[in-house]
């Protein structure tokens, strides 16, 4: 199983917190990791997966390696800027942002508009209604990096 995990470069430390231990917890399951590639959420995951020898890859959205953590198992060059968004979550069974920026949201909204996977978000972006209800269909919501993972393996395996 693929899951990508995606988040800003620019987090918050408990974005990082989080990131690194789900990248921990998505190893140990056997999950294959795919990010962005750079920094803040996408080194914190990487260095996650690394830390318990799993596989994590980095889509990058320039020309060239420049940037890219070293945690990484391989890097993807695309030299598509944030297009390379779209390869993220089509390479995915599930998808998990952590925290928010308005490419994280890019990625939620192609993960939705793809359909059929499961699209969890920690600490991110909800999806609500203008009477403050989240929509049903939306994406899931976890309170813990283990919830994150839970929902994103739920019925995947």
């Amino acid at each position: 199983m693929q899951v990508a995990v995606c988040g800003p470069r620019n987090c918050s430390d408990q974005d990082k917190i989080n990131a690194y231990e789900v990248g921990q917890l998505l190893a140990q399951a056997g999950c294959t990791v795919i990010c962005g590639g750079g920094s803040g959420v996408m080194a914190a995951v990487a260095a996650g997966v690394r830390s318990k020898n799993g596989l994590i890859i980095g889509i990058r959205p320039n020309d060239s390696t420049t940037g890219a953590s070293p945690d990484l198992s391989a890097v993807i060059v695309t030299n598509m800027g944030e297009a390379r968004n779209a390869v993220i979550v089509w390479s995915a069974d599930a998808v998990i942002a952590i925290g928010g920026s308005w490419g994280t949201l890019s990625e939620i909204a192609l993960a939705k508009r793809r359909g059929g996977i499961p699209v969890v978000s920690l600490g991110g972006w909800a999806i609500l209604r203008q009477d403050g209800q989240q929509v049903d269909d939306a994406v899931l919501s976890a309170q813990s990096p283990q919830e994150s993972v839970e929902l994103a393996l739920r019925g995947r395996h």
